[in-house]
């Protein structure tokens, strides 16, 4: 990937909720996806180290897709380990590996923040790339 990596983290699932049909369910085999796809809010909480390091907490209003991709759209916030508070905003999509647990992740993530320290987040593009796997998300991120 292009850029100056700025942080890479690793979070854990947190909660779930579903709307009509279980992650569980379509996981297994037990349902299908329904052609008009699925919603899921996922919660989150990890920790993000790099140039921004700290906590690392949220919720994702994913929609899965009848066909299995998935798209992304995360709130979250990032409190850094210097006191500072950057909200992040990240879209994309997920696309599930074929024959294993494992999905990758691709993020067009957009950072907010008015302290001082962290204005430079503000102004630029930052492309994201992970996966996802037994509950835990990695994604490293880099500054465009």
């Amino acid at each position: 990937m292009r850029g100056e990596k700025i942080y890479d983290y690793v979070i854990d699932i947190t909660g779930l909720t579903d709307f009509g049909v279980s992650l569980e369910a379509i996981m297994s085999g037990a349902e299908p996806i329904p052609p008009q796809g699925a919603r899921f809010d996922f919660t989150f909480e990890g920790r993000a180290t790099g140039r921004i390091a700290g906590r690392l907490y949220g919720t994702d209003y994913y929609h899965m897709r009848a066909d299995g991709r998935g798209e992304l759209n995360i709130r979250g916030v990032i409190e850094t380990d210097d006191g500072c508070r950057i909200s992040l905003f990240a879209d994309g999509v997920t696309t599930p590996r074929a024959g294993e647990a494992v999905t990758d992740l691709f993020e067009n993530v957009r950072l907010h923040t008015s302290a001082p320290a962290y204005a430079w987040v503000n102004s630029r593009q930052i492309w994201a790339l992970g996966t996802s796997a037994d509950g835990k998300i990695q994604i490293s991120a880099y500054l465009q």
